[in-house]
């Protein structure tokens, strides 16, 4: 195993004690990258971001500089909305950004704002998060202070007015048209796309630029330093650094920045400078690679290299870059239920598969484990996720406006491909089902596939 030494670019201040105050961010450089991109015009402000090749590190991992390109020309006003919901189980990385260094992310609102032409910016933040709400409270105030938000912003012609907008706990408005209907005061729920893309139809149906907390604050390293040191760092279709949190069976869980693309699964989760491995002689069993709604990775997959590209051909994604180690010591069923019991309870309930497929899928569950398992219970499983996501795939088709539905589909398909026999003694049959799984992560170990 080897550990990059690429230094980290959004986690510098992270063990700071005054790494979230203005004065401690000034005196680590802060608002200089906003100073470099006002030097220069929104134009080349997006150049710079392209050439980076900064992806979004929200889970779509869309390239940020050709998301602001589109946005129409000519139309406004035109807005900036952050993504700041994060509620995936395991996932934690964009909460403690906005805990322990508020005025980067605030940073790189400016410099996006100032790339795409907005007026006016919206944190979302989750409801639950009330540390880093007050922490971005107070980080807003004493920016606009200082001069830093507002009215033409140092002694330029840009000016930009930010919201802080707590949200109400709903996972589902980590869908970006979701937490738009939420800031627009109405029931989280995601729209049709179209005709509501963002970049056309998005806040008040005016363009709209909807980014990760983690991807804008990269942007003010990106405007000190430049794109093309930026693209020097990770592989060359995952570019710079990225946060990964690890939490399960590990010795060592935490949020740790890697280099996007050249870290491996092994290195993150067994060596001692982030995971540790798991411990006791305990061996894995199973690991998800990229938040709750990604297809279960295992032992074959640990040497795959930390890239979207990569993981995506395996049959997974990285998505919210949630890593949950399972060791050999899982009760399988059980946390499969679990991961479906937290779907079906934040759908919104307004796409009928989901709403009931979901409830469904937790409930037969739950009679499994209580010991009230039927032969039948597996046929049945596969047979409400095939009509929730049909012919149980990855990437996943789906009968729902958003992928919430077969984000439930995953861990099933999961865990019954390759721990079947655990679901067959609690339900006391065979297990047999007309209903195939199709998705490549969705296969059994590759001695089995071979015949040996």
């Amino acid at each position: 195993m080897t550990v990059s030494d690429a230094p980290p670019i959004v986690s510098t201040r992270f063990a700071l004690d005054n790494g979230h105050t203005l004065t401690g961010y000034l005196a680590t450089g802060g608002y200089e990258g906003l100073r470099a991109a006002l030097a220069i015009s929104p134009t080349a402000v997006g150049e710079e971001v392209k050439a980076a090749s900064l992806l979004g590190r929200g889970g779509a991992g869309f390239p940020a500089g050709t998301k602001w390109g589109f946005c129409p020309p000519g139309v406004w006003p035109r807005y900036l909305v952050v993504n700041g919901d994060e509620s995936e189980p395991g996932t934690y990385k964009d909460r403690l950004l906005m805990e322990k260094d508020p005025h980067q992310l605030i940073e790189g609102v400016l410099i996006a704002s100032y790339a795409i032409g907005a007026a006016q910016a919206f944190l979302y933040v989750r409801g639950e998060m009330a540390l880093a709400q007050e922490r971005i409270a107070q980080a807003l105030n004493d920016a606009y202070a200082a001069g830093y938000i507002g009215k033409n912003i140092l002694g330029t012609d840009f000016s930009l007015d930010v919201v802080l907008h707590w949200g109400a706990g709903a996972y589902i408005v980590g869908e970006e048209t979701a937490l738009i209907e939420s800031l627009e005061g109405n029931r989280g729920m995601p729209r049709l796309k179209p005709p509501f893309f963002p970049a056309a139809k998005g806040l008040y149906l005016q363009p709209t630029v909807v980014n990760n907390v983690e991807t804008l604050a990269n942007l003010p390293w990106i405007m000190t330093n430049g794109g093309a040191r930026f693209a020097e760092l990770g592989a060359e279709t995952s570019r710079g650094m990225r946060l990964f949190a690890v939490s399960g069976h590990v010795v060592k869980p935490g949020v740790y920045e890697v280099e996007f693309g050249v870290t491996t699964f092994r290195d993150l989760i067994f060596d001692p400078a982030y995971g540790g491995g798991l411990g006791d002689g305990r061996s894995l069993k199973a690991f998800i690679p990229g938040g709750a709604s990604a297809p279960w990775f295992y032992d074959e997959h640990l040497d795959l290299p930390l890239e979207a590209g990569a993981v995506g051909a395996a049959g997974s994604m990285l998505g919210s870059g949630a890593i949950v180690v399972m060791d050999n010591t899982t009760d399988v069923v059980k946390a499969c239920w679990r991961v479906v019991r937290f779907f079906a309870r934040e759908s919104c309930g307004k796409c009928t598969p989901c709403r009931e497929g979901t409830s469904w899928l937790e409930k037969v569950l739950r009679r499994i484990l209580d010991g009230e398992g039927r032969p039948d219970d597996i046929a049945l499983l596969l047979d409400v996720c095939d009509n929730i996501s049909p012919g149980i795939a990855w990437p996943p088709k789906q009968t729902t406006i958003c992928p919430l539905g077969p984000s439930a589909v995953s861990p099933i398909a999961s865990a019954l491909v390759r721990f079947r026999d655990e679901f067959v003694a609690l339900c006391g049959g065979t297990g047999e089902s007309p209903v195939a799984i199709t998705g490549k992560a969705y296969l059994p170990k590759p001695n089995e596939v071979a015949g040996v």
